[in-house]
């Protein structure tokens, strides 16, 4: 997931932190606090929160190592001053922002339609048809436009060679915790699940 709030932007994924563009190494309780309060922006984010969801049950009897770890966490990110991480005494700290960060919200549709027209000559060559069926349908998706479209051209990298003329299908699924694309070539199918992280719309 990526993550960005003024000057400093962070990936989960990757495990990075970039401050003006720069990399920052953090110690990794320092990147998880510092991923938490990105999550969780411009709220209160309690000690007890804060230890039980970044630290872990063995930091649990000392919340004063919070301190320890956020001071080292401000120093490193020296250029934040004008998006602060507030201590509220005896309660928690707010990483207060003008504009909450957000991950990546993709809208899939369109997306995976111009990611099918991207591949159109391939297809042709190979005979290939494409149809999209998106059922149920889902609006958006929290991914990177970019992380989608790698897995997409990993699949299909694999399918085409042996393909024949016939159809390629991208078809939909949609669970309680993940959403699933899968496309099928000549009876040869994969599919591709996709976590639900936040909020979504199907019909």
């Amino acid at each position: 997931m990526y993550y960005k709030t003024g000057n400093i932007e962070l990936d989960t994924d990757a495990h990075s932190v970039l401050r003006d563009g720069e990399t920052v190494n953090l110690t990794p309780l320092e990147f998880g606090l510092l991923a938490y309060l990105m999550q969780h922006p411009n709220r209160l984010c309690t000690r007890t929160e804060i230890t039980d969801k970044v630290w872990g049950q063995r930091f649990q009897y000392d919340t004063g190592t919070i301190d320890v770890h956020l001071n080292a966490l401000r120093r490193k990110l020296g250029g934040t001053r004008n998006r602060p991480i507030e201590t509220v005494r005896g309660a928690g700290l707010i990483l207060h922002t003008e504009d909450a960060a957000k991950p990546y919200s993709l809208t899939i549709q369109p997306f995976i339609t111009g990611w099918l027209q991207s591949h159109s000559g391939e297809f042709e060559s190979k005979g290939l048809a494409a149809r999209l069926h998106l059922d149920p349908f889902v609006s958006e998706i929290t991914m990177s436009p970019d992380d989608l479209r790698a897995m997409l051209d990993g699949i299909l990298a694999a399918l085409l060679p042996s393909a024949r003329p016939g159809t390629i299908r991208v078809s939909s699924h949609l669970s309680l915790t993940y959403f699933s694309l899968t496309l099928a070539i000549n009876g040869t199918v994969n599919e591709l699940r996709i976590p639900i992280y936040g909020d979504f719309m199907t019909s």
